[in-house]
């Protein structure tokens, strides 16, 4: 983890950075965040995450504390002062800021509380990509507003701690029988040569990766369908896939225990994720 953060207009060091107990996000989980890949300095599809970060602020009627040209300049910033991290990964978080314990908003002249940080971005090895991962499913126990990138994660923390427990690599969820998303990534199946993709929705918190992946899809001609994705279909099929800004694409080669496909990353996987890299080498890794 670098050590330079952002709280509330400062950078400073980790060490450093505290906030009030009663902050809301720590007594609640009122608050959202983000977090952006970035490569070579820069970061990914900035823009796009600002933009669901100001949507996720609005959902939970929490005040944007910055303009969008204030994001930008302090995210850039922040990458800067961590510069020795070539590829960093940028968590940022604003709560409802710091108020007497009351479930009740605040009143407006509370100050949201602002944080922001930079992890080294540590996306899967060439081993992992070529050999593939396991999953396991599970029922999706979360609230009906997925959509929200909302800080109070319990019900994913228990969802990801299932994998763990299997010694796999991601929860996979389902919802009256139908495909939500992972524990922490989007979900992408393979059938007949078709890309299938469930639909955004409130039950599903869609990935700035996911709309890359039907970008690249319809920009290079693979055949693909946005439409709600049945269990029985997931379990069929040929090829599934995870999405991440982090995990970028993992084919799951095993879903509880039974084997996906041939048992190895297909075809299909192998074209879309080289495509994604060099999407990412393209735009993300040129020289400045």
């Amino acid at each position: 983890m670098a050590d330079t953060v952002y709280l509330n207009g400062v950078f400073l060091p980790l060490a450093q950075a505290t906030i009030p107990v009663l902050d809301r996000g720590f007594m609640f989980g009122d608050g959202v965040y983000e977090v952006i890949p970035v490569y070579n300095g820069q970061a990914f599809r900035l823009d796009e995450h600002i933009q669901r970060l100001q949507a996720s602020l609005a959902a939970v009627r929490i005040r944007n504390p910055l303009t969008t040209v204030a994001w930008r300049a302090m995210l850039l910033q922040l990458i800067a002062e961590n510069k020795a991290l070539q590829d960093q990964s940028l968590y940022l978080q604003v709560t409802r800021g710091v108020a007497p314990r009351d479930q009740a908003f605040p009143p407006e002249s509370v100050a949201p509380t602002v944080f922001a940080m930079s992890m080294a971005l540590q996306t899967p090895s060439t081993a992992l990509v070529q050999s593939g991962v396991a999953a396991i499913t599970a029922l999706d126990i979360r609230w009906d507003r997925c959509n929200i990138k909302a800080i109070s994660l319990l019900a994913n923390v228990l969802l990801r701690q299932q994998a763990v427990d299997e010694a796999v690599a991601e929860t996979i969820m389902l919802r009256e029988g139908w495909l939500t998303e992972g524990s922490s990534t989007n979900v992408f199946v393979v059938a007949q040569d078709k890309l299938l993709a469930p639909p955004k929705s409130q039950h599903m918190l869609t990935g700035v990766t996911y709309d890359v992946i039907l970008e690249l899809a319809a920009s290079h001609g693979i055949a693909h369908l946005v439409a709600p994705v049945s269990e029985a279909q997931l379990r069929s099929a040929d090829e599934i896939w995870i999405t991440s800004s982090t995990k970028e694409i993992l084919a799951i080669i095993s879903l509880d225990g039974q084997r996906v496909g041939q048992g190895q990353p297909g075809p299909l996987f192998q074209r879309m994720y080289a495509l994604y890299q060099d999407f990412k080498n393209q735009y993300m890794r040129h020289t400045r």
